[in-house]
């Protein structure tokens, strides 16, 4: 089996493989088309499955040790009254594992300083890859070089360029329907519950916080592409306005220039294959899904585990890819749809009695049903990477 890696993406689960085929024996490159990477970003719920792929890749205490756990909170309506309230400890008990909130960009520094020096190469865009045959794969870059690998690893996110190369007739990512915003507030922000989200009429408003006091606050919008604002802490307050403290105090927080607005996309039409050839996809560009149920990092630590494991026992990358993508298409395949549902049965709901029948159902659901239901998705053991 060959044993160079070309990981083309420098995010969270591009950085992920790397480890993962370095502790399998590979001599691996990442190169990321960013010219800097500036340590932006929101936050992330990590919940059981995502710890554990990191604990697989050998990198779980350093995060631990950055994150917070998320013992408390839950769903709440725009006055504030609970629909569900969240036992962070239960989930700790029947997983082994609590909820934790970290920084994107403290994630993306851990699994940075995992890699050696050298090893990520930052300003280098990918226009093409050849899929080699028998011979190494061969990436082109913009600026003309060309790279060979025995194995490359697509990571480059929901709008791949060289996912669309390689499945030219898939008609890539859709639009959700909604659109996000986000940010980390400026300084410690007094809170009722660590990990909160708030549905209201085609909205949603949720928060997770940090060791160090700050939090992360996101606001999901129904809303039609590209829709963009002057002054977006007003356009929030406004649309906002009324609802429960703590959101009013995130906003005040909050810089202007700190928010982040991205318009939320998918893959609705799932791939026929993560594999083609010596290419594997990964992550997004393999399955992007919306963020209801925070497992779009998760999802994407499960396929770098995964991945590594393969590559470390098959005898051949072909049957590598072939293990890869028979475990990890189904399961991402279910998490794309249940996501979906998750949305259009939260902050996209905006008939009056929608609202009330899902609220009523929330409220009379039995705590441990809310636990179940919860571990539902995160209930994921890595596979050994030898």
């Amino acid at each position: 089996m060959g044993r160079t890696a070309l990981v083309v993406g420098g995010g969270i689960g591009g950085l992920a493989a790397a480890i993962g085929l370095r502790r399998a024996g590979w001599e691996v490159a990442v190169v990321e088309r960013s010219p800097v990477l500036a340590d932006v970003g929101g936050g992330i719920s990590l919940h059981a499955n995502g710890v554990r792929a990191l604990d697989a890749l050998g990198v779980g205490e350093a995060i631990r040790a950055a994150a917070r756990p998320q013992y408390s909170g839950g769903t709440r309506t725009p006055a504030g009254d609970w629909l569900i309230r969240m036992d962070g400890a239960a989930i700790e008990r029947a997983s082994g594992v609590p909820v934790f909130g970290v920084r994107w960009a403290e994630l993306h520094r851990v699994l940075r300083a995992a890699l050696p020096a050298g090893c990520l190469r930052v300003g280098a865009e990918v226009m093409s890859v050849e899929r080699g045959g028998t011979a190494p794969a061969r990436v082109s870059l913009a600026s003309g070089a060309e790279l060979e690998a025995d194995l490359v690893v697509v990571a480059d996110g929901v709008h791949s360029r060289l996912r669309g190369l390689l499945f030219p007739h898939h008609p890539g990512p859709a639009y959700s329907g909604s659109t996000v915003l986000r940010a980390v507030t400026e300084h410690p922000v007094t809170l009722t519950g660590d990990l909160e989200l708030t549905w209201g009429k085609g909205a949603e408003f949720g928060h997770i916080t940090f060791p160090d006091g700050r939090a992360e606050w996101h606001a999901v919008i129904k809303s039609p592409p590209g829709v963009r604002h002057a002054d977006t802490l007003a356009a929030l307050r406004r649309r906002f306005a009324g609802w429960h403290e703590p959101i009013p105090a995130l906003l005040d927080a909050t810089r202007p220039d700190a928010v982040l607005h991205h318009d939320i996309h998918e893959l609705a039409t799932p791939l026929p294959t993560f594999a083609v050839g010596p290419i594997a996809l990964l992550g997004d560009a393999a399955h992007a899904m919306t963020p209801n149920l925070g497992q779009g990092a998760g999802q994407a630590l499960e396929d770098a585990t995964v991945l590594a494991a393969a590559l470390a026992t098959e005898p051949t990358v072909d049957a590598a890819l072939a293990r890869y993508d028979a475990e990890r298409r189904p399961r991402t395949r279910t998490l794309v749809r249940a996501a979906r549902q998750a949305g259009r049965a939260g902050h996209q709901l905006t008939h009056p009695t929608a609202i009330t029948l899902r609220n009523t159902a929330l409220r009379l659901t039995p705590s441990r049903l809310t636990v179940r239901a919860f571990l539902r998705h995160t209930n994921w053991t890595p596979p050994s990477l030898g």
